[in-house]
């Protein structure tokens, strides 16, 4: 284990490269904050329901493993979805922050409750923080980087945010 201070927040001490006060900083030199476009209603689930899965046809690169991650709702709805509750009509926009703790395969999608999908790489994620206000993006397909101002709104709202 490892321990120093929080370089934005002194006095706060990193314990394993995290700041329990920073909702979406990672702190470990080589990572970027990144975000991952999905689409509703899945977005939305993950924000606000219990899903903690991500059904991917690729594997997650390795370094994003342990990474904090922006969920942006993406501009088209997957029309075959069948989830139902608040929160899920929000496209083109920023609605949480995860944390990807790992990536696997599954044949039968079992392993991870009603959310995981067989034939598919799950992405697991943890500490999920919803935004009280989406911020509107544009978002990109794949793992892509967000620009300051993106971040500095997401940040501004996950400082005195809940994890769920």
């Amino acid at each position: 284990m490892t321990t120093t201070e929080c370089p934005d927040h002194p006095g706060t001490r990193l314990v394993n490269d995290s700041c329990s006060n920073c909702a979406w900083h990672d702190h470990r030199k080589d990572q970027t904050v990144r975000a991952l476009t999905i689409r509703q209603p899945w977005a939305g689930a993950i924000a606000h329901q219990t899903k903690r899965v991500e059904n991917r046809s690729w594997k997650l690169p390795a370094k994003h493993e342990g990474a904090r991650i922006l969920i942006h709702a993406g501009v088209q709805p997957d029309r075959d979805a069948q989830v139902y509750g608040p929160h899920l009509g929000v496209y083109g926009a920023v609605v949480a922050v995860a944390t990807i703790t790992g990536c696997h395969w599954s044949d039968d999608g079992t392993c991870c409750g009603p959310w995981g999908f067989d034939r598919a790489y799950h992405w697991t994620l943890a500490d999920v923080v919803a935004l009280d206000q989406p911020v509107p993006a544009k978002g990109r397909l794949g793992i892509w980087t967000p620009d300051a101002e993106l971040l500095a709104a997401v940040t501004a709202q996950t400082e005195t945010a809940v994890t769920r």
